[in-house]
Formats: structure tokens, C-alpha cells, sequence
């Protein structure tokens, strides 16, 4: 009874709040996976809301949870309980088809090993989405070109993936991620696979695009000279936040 009247008031607030600026509100999410006969708390009551236009940087050792949260929050994976508020709706009561539909109209992902198909050009990767959405090809080609200049890679538009850098083909994974103008762009370990100078580009280029698109950005990040610039850092632990501080950087470029 007592922690069922204490989630009712964490949701009780993070509804309140989601009125204001809140776009992620979760309360006391749980997940377990089971490996064979064994079952792993992935996710042992994790509570977390994330302001409108806020950079978050999620950290933490090795299998403490955070690629799971993140899979949690944006509804890639299922939660066994709680809730999850993304700008008022609550994610995991949605159908599948609905769900998948707001992720590719509200939500951008952008993944370490980038993603893209190799046998596509640079814009071609971008557009993807957006013609899967029912763009028409000559908006959708429009609106990717905008994207592909955004992240600076204006010259390597046409492209194959294998022709470009480990640097770029993450720029041509951040376009993809922003062309349907996403109100959240989750990142997981975004600059994992590449070199720090390389890693150190691709870091500033979000926090550009967090300070004058005003688009909000959830990341996963080992490194702390990362998880610094965010706005704020959240630090898990066996399947638990266990502090959250503001990060030095404060998500400036």
C-alpha cells in the first residue's frame, strides 16, 4: 500500500508538471529479462523527468541499465510496470502500430554503429523516414538536403556510407534523426565508435542543434567529457538512478 500511494504521487506531480515544461516524465519503472532460468532486474524502480529542450546525459558502468532505460523511455522496449509520460501521452498504453507511428513522427534515434543502409547514398539514408511516412519524393529529397547542409556534410550528400568517415556517417545518423523535426532525439553512445577528436565534433554539432532547435536530447555516454556538456548528467547503478547533477558544460557548443 505504501508504494503504491507513493508512485500515486510521484505520477500525481509528474502530470502536474507535464502541464508546464516536462516532455518525459517516468515514475518507478521496472524491467526484467530473463536469460534462460535467470532473471535480471534490469530496471529497479527508476523514477526520471526531463525538461522540454533539456540535454540529458545518462551514465554509468557497464550493465547498469542505461541503454535499457533509454529503450524504456522511448517505447522501443516494453516496461513490466509503472509509467512513461512522453509530452502527455502515456507510451506503453499505446497499440504497437500507434506507437510506432508516434516514434517516427515525435522521436529521432541516433545509435553508435550508425544504422545506415550501405547501399544508399547519404540523403538517401536521410529521406528514408520520411518517404516511409508518406512524404512525397520531392519534399522528402528537399527537406534531406536541408539536413545533410545542416550537419555540414552539403558535398558528401550522394555518397555511399563506405565513402565516408566514421565522423560523417554519424552527422548523416544525426540528419536522419532530425528530419522529421523530432521533439526527442535519443542517442546511445553516440560518439562510442569514434576517435576523441572526431567524438569531440560530433558533441559540439548536438549541443548546436539542442541550443537553436530547442529539440530535446537524451544520450548514453561512457565518457564524462560528454556527459559534461549536458545539460544535466543522471548516474545509474544496478538498475537504478542513484544521483543527478548539472553537468559543467550546461549544453553549450
Amino acid at each position: 500500500m505504501i508504494a503504491k500511494a507513493r508512485y500515486n504521487d510521484r505520477m500525481a506531480l509528474a502530470q502536474e508538471d507535464s502541464m508546464d515544461d516536462l516532455i518525459i516524465s517516468a515514475a518507478e519503472i521496472h524491467k526484467t529479462y530473463k536469460i534462460g532460468t535467470v532473471k535480471v532486474n534490469a530496471l529497479r524502480g527508476v523514477d526520471l523527468n526531463v525538461k522540454r529542450g533539456e540535454m540529458v546525459a545518462i551514465m554509468g558502468p557497464s550493465g547498469c541499465g542505461k541503454t535499457t532505460l533509454l529503450n524504456c523511455l522511448s517505447g522501443l522496449d516494453e516496461i513490466d510496470s509503472g509509467q512513461v509520460l512522453i509530452d502527455g501521452v502515456v507510451l506503453h498504453r499505446l497499440p504497437d502500430d500507434e506507437r510506432s507511428d508516434y516514434r517516427a513522427r515525435r522521436m529521432g534515434f541516433v545509435f553508435q554503429l550508425y544504422n545506415l543502409l550501405p547501399v544508399l547514398s547519404a540523403v538517401e539514408n536521410v529521406e528514408l523516414p520520411l518517404l516511409v511516412s508518406g512524404v512525397n519524393a520531392k519534399q522528402a529529397r528537399k527537406r534531406s538536403l536541408e539536413e545533410i547542409d545542416l550537419v555540414g556534410l552539403g558535398d558528401r550528400a550522394h555518397h555511399l556510407p563506405g565513402e565516408l568517415s566514421g565522423g560523417q556517417r554519424q552527422r548523416v545518423t544525426i540528419a536522419r534523426a532530425l528530419v522529421n523535426d523530432p521533439a526527442i532525439v535519443w542517442a546511445d553512445e553516440p560518439t562510442g565508435d569514434l576517435d576523441s577528436e572526431t567524438a569531440g565534433g560530433i558533441i559540439d554539432l548536438m549541443c548546436n542543434l539542442n541550443r537553436t532547435n530547442g529539440q530535446t536530447f537524451v544520450l548514453v555516454t561512457h565518457a564524462l567529457d560528454i556527459g559534461q556538456r549536458a545539460h544535466r548528467i543522471v548516474r545509474m547503478r544496478d538498475g537504478q538512478v542513484v544521483v543527478q547533477r548539472d553537468g559543467s558544460g550546461s549544453g553549450q557548443g
